[in-house]
């Protein structure tokens, strides 16, 4: 139970912060935060191994559907949201079929493919301006991502492994970000490099216990969020 808790928590507090920023990268950065995949790791049996990193790779299709369908197609954002669940699924179903799946071979494939992202994909266009309209206060904003919160902590505890990478947050975040979805989603592809460098120090250092490898893995997330971002404002 107390770890429910504080996936919900981890999961609402994410929900909320991103609905609270209005620069689309920052939304993109907060959602970025390794919360919930260090509470589930914290709190299950779970070891790293390739699975997560492919799941990282779940994640961007994930974002990926959600923001062609309702950007490029004209989908109503719950359907295209719903669209994108169910390709994240698909993948996941495959990668347990696959399972146990290595480590090091599926890091490398991983990194070139997002190297080969980040090189043929054009750059994020600047979010849209904050809009003078009226915006729900923040915590009409809370209790809105608390339920939602609720929910994806009750589906994800069906996923098994995969269950680290489960877009929990990200199935309430693109709704609120559905204005900005294409930008979004390609900050975020340039930002799940940070991801994939969190499992690959955890990985690294499973074998000295969780709190290690979850020291390891945080200090690994923000050394490369820091290289990533410092580039970007030069």
């Amino acid at each position: 139970m107390a770890s429910l808790l504080m996936a919900f928590a981890a999961v609402t507090l994410t929900v909320w912060g991103v609905s609270l920023i209005r620069p689309v990268r920052w939304r993109a950065l907060v959602y970025s935060l390794p919360l919930p995949i260090t509470l589930v790791l914290a709190t299950t049996p779970v070891d790293v191994d390739g699975s997560q990193v492919l799941g990282v790779v779940a994640l961007n299709l994930f974002f990926a559907v959600t923001a062609w369908l309702h950007a490029r197609r004209g989908w109503h954002i719950v359907l295209a949201d719903l669209a994108g669940v169910l390709a994240y699924l698909a993948l996941s179903r495959l990668v347990a079929v696959l399972a146990p799946v290595p480590f090091v071979p599926v890091l490398a494939a991983v990194c070139a493919a997002w190297v080969a992202a980040a090189v043929l994909l054009p750059p994020p266009a600047p979010g849209r301006p904050a809009e003078p309209a009226a915006r729900p206060g923040a915590l009409v904003k809370l209790a809105g991502a608390a339920s939602g919160g609720l929910l994806m902590v009750a589906i994800g505890r069906y996923l098994s492994g995969l269950v680290v990478t489960f877009p929990y947050a990200g199935v309430l975040v693109v709704i609120e970000a559905r204005r900005d979805l294409v930008q979004f989603a390609r900050h975020f592809t340039r930002n799940s490099i940070s991801l994939v460098a969190f499992f690959g120090a955890c990985h690294a250092l499973q074998s000295h216990g969780k709190p290690v490898a979850l020291t390891a893995g945080w200090l690994a997330f923000t050394a490369c969020a820091l290289g990533l971002h410092l580039r970007l404002w030069r």
